[in-house]
């Protein structure tokens, strides 16, 4: 245990690691959403009656008017467009892949909300915004967001 003087104040330190071991439930409208990825290969959203607004990825209320868009799910296409990326330049065993790696802001077509994903098939110094990509699907799911294994350019 160490002691530090600061401001005449005595402060205690133990050092140590601790483990915080924890589950995120999706809830029933990103369920949905994790479960087409893995089963069936599609990128769900669900679309604002009132608004015409649509989510990906999905959530159970709009953001713009409130409305209720748990039940109004529309399928999207597997092409999108980056709209903000960075390079990841650090590894970590909590990250997907290992250092570099492009991680991107894409709008998948046909949603008007981007979500952010993996870039693969491009040098990070090649990248652009704007660039066109399509998504691939991992051979092994995991049930998570990672069962859309990631986006490559056109």
């Amino acid at each position: 245990m160490a002691v530090h003087k600061e401001n005449n104040k005595d402060c205690f330190v133990q050092e140590g690691k601790m483990a915080l071991p924890n589950q995120y439930f999706a809830g029933r409208v990103g369920s949905k959403f994790i479960i087409s990825l893995r089963d069936e290969n599609k990128i769900l959203g669900v679309k604002c009656n009132t608004c015409n607004k649509v989510y990906v990825p999905p959530r159970e209320y709009c953001e713009k008017c409130l409305e209720k868009l748990d039940e109004n799910w529309i399928e999207l296409g597997g092409e999108g467009v980056i709209t903000n990326y960075t390079i990841v330049n650090y590894n970590d065993k909590h990250l997907p892949r290992r250092a570099p790696y492009i991680l991107a802001m894409i709008k998948v077509d046909g949603a008007d909300t981007p979500f952010a994903h993996i870039v693969e098939g491009i040098a990070p110094e090649d990248v652009k915004i704007g660039m066109r990509v399509k998504a691939f699907f991992a051979d092994n799911t995991t049930n998570t967001i990672l069962d859309l294994d990631h986006f490559e350019p056109l």
